[in-house]
Order: C-alpha cells, then structure tokens, then sequence
C-alpha cells in the first residue's frame, strides 16, 4: 500500500478546505471496498477524508413514516435500530445478512451505495423503496443514481449524505449468499403499499439491481403465487460463472422470490 495522509473531519468547511489543499483525496466511511483496493495498488490516493464524523451522517431518523438514514451509518447500526425496525423490519434484516460481524461494524450504507457493487443487497430495497439519495450538493432518485455495475451518477468528490424513503406497509427481504464472500448470489426484496407490490433483484446481474415487472403484476393481480416459477429473465444479463450458471441464478431467483411472496401474502 502507497503511503497517504489521514484526515479526521469534523465539518463541511473542513472537508472543502481539505479537497482544495490535497492532490488525490478519497472519501473513506467504513473503507470495506477502498483499503482492499488499496492494497491490491489498484488505488493510491494522496489522502484519506474520513467523512463519519460529519453532522448527520451517523444519525436514523424516522418521523411517522419517513425515514433518514445518514450515509455513515453501519449496517449493524441499521440492523439494531427500533425505530427503523418498527416501521420498516425488512431493512433492518437485510442489514443483518450483510458479511460478517465485522463487516457490519465497520460497513456503511452509504459507502455500499456509492460502490454500487452488483451483489451488494441494499440496492435491490432502495429501488423498491423508491428511495433519494441525498449529496452535499442535490437530491438524486435511486434509480436515477445507480448507473451499472460500480457506476453511479456521483461527480468527483460529491459526497453521499444520507438515503431517504417512506416505509411500505410490509416488506420481505430472501436471500442466498456466496458462501465466502457473503455477496448476494441472489437477492430478492419485496415490498406491498395499498395492494402494489414492487420487487427488487440482486446479485444475479452484471447490470446491477433491477425491479422485476413481471413479478411486480403477477402479485399485484393475485395470480397463483405458483405462477413465480414461470417467471423468465431472457432480455436480462444474468450471471454465468464459475459460482453458478445462468439458469442456476434464474431458479435461485424465482425460488427466493416465492419464499418472499409467501410471507407477504400471509
């Protein structure tokens, strides 16, 4: 790993000062995805902005049911809340099945969605939450930020702040996760408000997260919920690798989108 500078912030003048003083500056919350990438040579800034303790940035506010979630929270903070988990306990699960221990301590949502990596599971419930992603500079809807595979519409230096959604009525998170790395082989997020559903996918697709419209009517209209299995993926690029083939990835789909539904409809 290169040599760099560390730099505490603890405001937003701090952190406009230090983009303007140093060369190469990188954001850095929980540093999950960034040392690693450090440490392969693969980044080398000049300096290290640790954003944590930016105010807001740690804070989950939930008002009736309206939720703000602040970009440095970590996923074992999300997973513990009870505020959150009263208004929306899907998310806090999701949050629960993220890596290990560790990774939740240390992990924060908002450097996972600035990452956008494609088996990351907190994008398959911010599409369907219809959730905004706050910067220091604009408000972005989530489908508008999520660009591709580790692509989002962040300009240099714009910083994530905080994501902002309204909690559906009840929402369901399944997953099947790679057995080292925790990613999602295959995540799917259900979520129902006044008899709509929207459903989220994960993991399978070198597209990133996508909303899945013909799950969304089949379970919008009441279909059999045995109908999920005919549900195909031909226009989509799903995943075919070493982990599992493409078919394999379809049916883990389906199959996971059932066991949501299934609690759903109960």
């Amino acid at each position: 790993m290169e040599p760099f500078s560390f730099h505490r912030l603890g405001s937003q003048q701090a952190r406009l000062a230090a983009l303007e003083a140093c060369d190469d500056a990188r954001y850095i919350s929980g540093g999950m995805t960034l040392l690693p990438s450090m440490k392969l040579g693969l980044v080398a800034p000049s300096d290290l902005l640790d954003v944590t303790g930016l105010p807001g940035m740690r804070d989950i506010t939930v008002e009736g049911r309206s939720v703000r979630v602040g970009a440095a929270v970590t996923h074992a903070a999300i997973a513990d809340n009870a505020a959150l988990n009263a208004v929306c306990p899907a998310l806090c699960d999701l949050a629960s099945q993220i890596g290990d221990r560790h990774v939740r301590n240390r992990g924060t949502i908002g450097g996972a969605v600035a990452n956008n990596d494609p088996g990351a599971d907190y994008p398959a419930a911010l599409i369907v939450l219809d959730a905004r992603i706050e910067t220091d500079i604009r408000t972005i809807a989530v489908e508008d930020f999520l660009v591709g595979m580790f692509e989002t519409a962040l300009h240099q230096h714009e910083l994530v702040t905080a994501i902002t959604f309204d909690a559906p009525d009840i929402a369901r998170y399944e997953k099947f996760p790679h057995p080292a790395s925790g990613y999602a082989m295959a995540g799917v997020f259900l979520a129902r408000s006044n008899s709509h559903y929207r459903a989220g996918i994960t993991g399978a697709s070198g597209e990133g997260a996508f909303r899945c419209g013909d799950l969304e009517r089949l379970l919008t209209t009441g279909a059999p919920l045995a109908d999920i299995a005919e549900l195909r993926f031909d226009d989509l690029d799903i995943f075919d690798d070493r982990h599992g083939s493409r078919a394999y990835r379809e049916n883990l789909i389906r199959v996971l989108a059932r066991r949501a539904a299934v609690h759903l409809k109960a």
